[in-house]
């Protein structure tokens, strides 16, 4: 037994604070409650002939389509705040004009009407609490009631009670949890912070159960599908769950601020033991591998059932759930991804990149790295703790990379305010600025350790920023949602602007260099041959001998260096005014041992000629082959439908540990089956039935993962009738 003493509110609080939306050995208002001027002994009421409640329907078949929540497969109402659901009513007889009753809603532990966690409506001339109250229909015994919310009411599970003023007190209904009713933020609603007014844009960011996010480089787009399944079984009380792991109070959970941070904080397991736990290494052998998820609802149960953190996950896989987390909420969100994003270690507008001598990158000093890409999210919501014009989209970010308030969170930060260069309002604007808009420094560093800058780019970093369409799987560039084009005088005055606020900027004066050197390469299947075009351009007189290194390595989608395969070294002659180009060819066989499971080859060259030394940067995503979907069957609700997933490894070399894993959201729950091998040239094929449950455009997908082979994916779409 620990000796550990238990902490005590008394005398701090009337009641401790509720955090617990959810609290088996919650105790709600007695069923008979007296008057408190009334001292008589509390029972169970006189039975003087009042009115008695039979039964409460919360009508969800009605409700549902009107707040656009039919699609939750749950067994209670889920509603919209600041928008008007129905219930029904029955007593034992005819309410009279004078019978007296109201309805009850309480949320968490200890609620309060003062704290917006218990909500009385009334339904005479009675006032009640500041959720409105009407009679809608009279049938007999039965009442239909309306129940209007207000815009900014807590959000979460609510217990539902009818009580009815009898003499000298109340009587109530018995707890009964089929009344239980959830209540979501609003994007249909004006007066709701999340109000999105357009309807295509509602359809997609929060109603869009499945999306697209984008990976790779700009010059050679991934698509991942990611099936979110924010109205899959248990989904909606698993993000409640994350609430409550966090302790968040519950009269927090109406304003969406200080929700989404919240969540920006737990989806992430850094300091809080939240939901999922980073890894970028090429060890998962303690969990899942990032590449092998095929969506958020599998990780989402899994957190809720054990309360342990999942593994393992990537910027996307964060981004992925936490957009789920949005959406069955309520609030319009969307994945974004941006391409060459900076990762600013020491919070400036530089990100440093340093060379040795002999042109060779300097990865023991070099501690600012460029990702290939980042994904986040944005949401939609007003900004009413921020001047005028600062609301809309704004970017939040749940995959653990710099502290905000002493946790691993981001967000949310105003576009516009990036955008223009106000970094001084909340929350981490200036961070997502450097992501979007930092300059790349090179260096070279002598044998003493002195840095000497010999090149900036500034239109190396936020090259663009993707995001799905509405609609479609194609891509949709929001990059001037970030900010202004290079080089033009707005981008001027906003660089200048955030220099005001703090955002260290590099000055050095770099004479012009007449040599220049680019790399090109075509993307090629994993483990063909790489044909890598070196071109130098010397804008001077006469000509230049250049003396060139060339670096090949393995890279994570982060920029680290996962293990080198190539280090030459050569020379080369550039005429005046002329272009010359070396062709350096990289077979399979030289990088592919080295690969692991990732697909990046980056490919660094520096040039150095008397005083003029030039950089060149290239990373090639490698092209993995595609799983082989199809579907059959009546591809309507409830009926059987069949999947199959075919894969013939077309490598010469097996793959071992092979596990394959297909969902669609509306349509199928997650499935999963394992191949202790798959020999070169050798096929599988698994069939999976399934009855749809939603109708509509639905998609399922299919994804392969094994030590040797990540990333390999496949997708089906098919249109579901009634």
């Amino acid at each position: 037994m620990s000796d550990k003493p238990t902490q005590k509110n008394r005398g701090r609080y009337n009641n401790p604070v509720a955090n617990q939306n959810f609290d088996d050995n919650v105790e709600d208002l007695p069923e008979y409650e007296t008057f408190e001027d009334d001292f008589k002994p509390r029972g169970f009421g006189p039975a003087d002939g009042s009115l008695t409640v039979h039964k409460v329907d919360m009508l969800q078949e009605s409700n549902m389509p009107v707040h656009f929540t039919y699609a939750f497969d749950i067994g209670s109402l889920v509603v919209r705040r600041g928008q008007q659901f129905m219930m029904q009513v029955t007593f034992d007889r005819e309410p009279a004009p004078s019978d007296d009753f109201q309805v009850e809603f309480l949320i968490g532990t200890d609620p309060s009407a003062s704290k917006g966690s218990l909500m009385v409506v009334t339904f005479g001339q009675r006032k009640g609490g500041p959720w409105a109250g009407e009679v809608l229909e009279r049938r007999g015994e039965t009442l239909v009631l309306g129940v209007t919310p207000t815009a900014n009411a807590i959000v979460g599970k609510f217990r539902t009670y009818v009580a009815v003023v009898v003499p000298h007190g109340i009587q109530r209904t018995k707890r009964n949890t089929k009344t239980d009713m959830y209540l979501l933020f609003n994007p249909w609603c004006q007066e709701d912070a999340v109000f999105l007014g357009n309807e295509a844009e509602r359809h997609e960011y929060v109603l869009n159960d499945s999306g697209n996010i984008y990976q790779g480089s700009l010059d050679s787009v991934v698509n991942r599908d990611w099936m979110y399944g924010q109205f899959e079984l248990g989904v909606l009380d698993a993000c409640i769950h994350i609430l409550d792991a966090s302790r968040m109070p519950i009269t927090d959970r109406g304003n969406v601020i200080t929700v989404v941070r919240k969540g920006s904080a737990m989806i992430n397991s850094q300091d809080d033991s939240g939901v999922l736990v980073g890894n970028w290494s090429d060890d998962y052998s303690l969990g899942q591998s990032p590449t092998s998820w095929t969506g958020s609802t599998k990780i989402l149960l899994q957190y809720a059932n054990t309360g342990v953190s999942v593994s393992f996950a990537q910027c996307w896989v964060f981004a992925g759930v936490f957009n789920t987390f949005l959406r069955a909420l309520g609030i319009p969100s969307r994945v974004v991804t941006n391409f060459n994003s900076a990762h600013d270690n020491t919070g400036n507008l530089k990100t440093d990149l340093i060379f040795k001598e002999d042109g060779s990158p300097d990865i023991r000093n070099t501690r600012d790295s460029i990702w290939n890409y980042h994904c986040w999210n944005e949401i939609w919501c007003t900004r009413k703790d921020l001047p005028a014009g600062f609301g809309g989209w704004q970017v939040v970010d749940a995959t653990p990379q710099e502290t905000s308030d002493g946790h691993y969170r981001c967000g949310p930060a105003s576009l516009k305010a990036i955008k223009e260069g106000v970094l001084c309002h909340p929350y981490d604007a200036g961070f997502v600025f450097a992501e979007v808009n930092s300059d790349v420094v090179f260096h070279k560093r002598d044998r003493y350790g002195t840095l000497t800058p010999y090149r900036v780019e500034t239109a190396l970093i936020g090259l663009a920023v993707y995001t799905k369409g509405l609609g479609g799987e194609h891509p949709v560039d929001v990059t001037f949602n970030y900010k202004y084009p290079e080089g033009s005088p707005q981008d001027e005055a906003t660089m200048k602007q955030a220099e005001e606020y703090g955002c260290a900027r590099d000055h050095s004066e770099i004479p012009d260099n007449p040599l220049t050197v680019s790399l090109h390469a075509e993307r090629v299947l994993l483990g063909d041959d790489v044909s890598l075009q070196v071109s130098f351009t010397y804008s001077g007189p006469g000509e230049r001998e250049v003396k060139v290194h060339l670096e090949g390595s393995v890279v994570f989608y982060t920029g680290v260096t996962a293990s080198r395969f190539k280090n030459h070294q050569f020379t080369v002659t550039a005429p005046g005014g002329q272009t010359v180009t070396e062709v350096i060819r990289i077979p399979g066989q030289e990088y592919f041992p080295h690969l692991g499971s990732q697909v990046s080859l980056k490919f660094i060259v520096s040039g150095k000629s008397e005083d003029h030394t030039v950089t060149a940067i290239k990373v090639i995503n490698l092209l993995t082959p595609r799983l082989t979907v199809q579907l059959s069957g009546r591809s309507r609700v409830r009926h059987m439908m069949y999947m199959t997933v075919s894969f013939t490894n077309p490598f010469n070399f097996s793959l071992g540990n092979v596990y394959m894993a297909m969902e669609g959201p509306g349509m199928m729950s997650y499935r999963m089956r394992y191949y202790s091998i798959i020999e070169p040239q050798g096929s599988i094929s698994w069939t999976e039935a399934f009855r749809p449950r939603l109708m509509g455009n639905r998609t399922l997908v299919a994804v392969m993962d094994c030590n040797n082979l990540r990333q390999v994916m496949g997708v089906a779409h098919v249109s579901i009738t009634a």
